[in-house]
């Protein structure tokens, strides 16, 4: 157990912010879980999913987060287990029970002595009411923008562009058609087929 204890302990050092590692630690040494850091997934940044069958919940987080990105999916993640440890299976996964528990989970490390002044300010309001991510939240998701690991200066989030723009995004190029909500319909110029794109995609604006 000690040695899992110490791989536990070096991989929060490693992916979350230094002043943030020992009270993540203490999260899983209280209900201890398995923990898994898993590879890039362009659908989610963490997850969880309660299982009735196991004794032993389980919770995943990309590898390639930012430390302060890491931290809030991480604790996220930590806020669902606890919520239906406390109420029960049959609540809702982001429902207020599990909002109270993000915000009680959240509170220890909510300063700005842990997150970059201008993430702290938007952090806190977003956990007055935390969406379902944080993609979900695009003012949130802006500001952690620039401390993602594979952040590019000459790339623009596509939420930031004037409807008509022309821009490309892994090859292909699309004009922003329209916003809904958190994501974006686009047009394939080489196509004309409509696609639904995050909001807070990294493009690259055409000349």
């Amino acid at each position: 157990m000690e040695n899992r204890d110490t791989q536990f302990l070096e991989a929060f050092k490693k992916h979350v912010p230094e002043s943030a590692v020992d009270y993540c630690f203490q999260l899983w040494k209280e209900k201890p879980f398995n923990f898994y850091i898993t590879r890039d997934r362009s659908s989610k940044l963490g997850d969880f999913r309660y299982r009735r069958d196991r004794k032993v919940q389980t919770i995943s987080i990309n590898y390639n987060l930012s430390p302060y990105q890491f931290l809030i999916t991480y604790i996220h993640e930590v806020a669902h287990y606890r919520a239906f440890e406390r109420y029960g299976w049959r609540i809702r996964p982001h429902g207020p029970e599990w909002k109270l528990t993000f915000r009680e989970l959240m509170l220890p490390v909510l300063s700005d002595k842990v997150f970059p002044k201008d993430v702290y300010l938007v952090l806190v309001r977003h956990m007055k009411n935390p969406k379902a991510s944080t993609g979900a939240d695009l003012l949130l998701a802006k500001v952690l923008k620039p401390y993602d690991k594979n952040f590019s200066p000459d790339k623009s989030l596509l939420i930031d562009l004037p409807l008509g723009e022309i821009f490309s995004l892994q090859g292909r190029r699309f004009r922003k058609d329209q916003i809904r909500r958190t994501r974006v319909v686009c047009e394939e110029l080489s196509t004309g087929k409509k696609y639904l794109i995050s909001a807070h995609a990294e493009v690259r604006k055409s000349d």
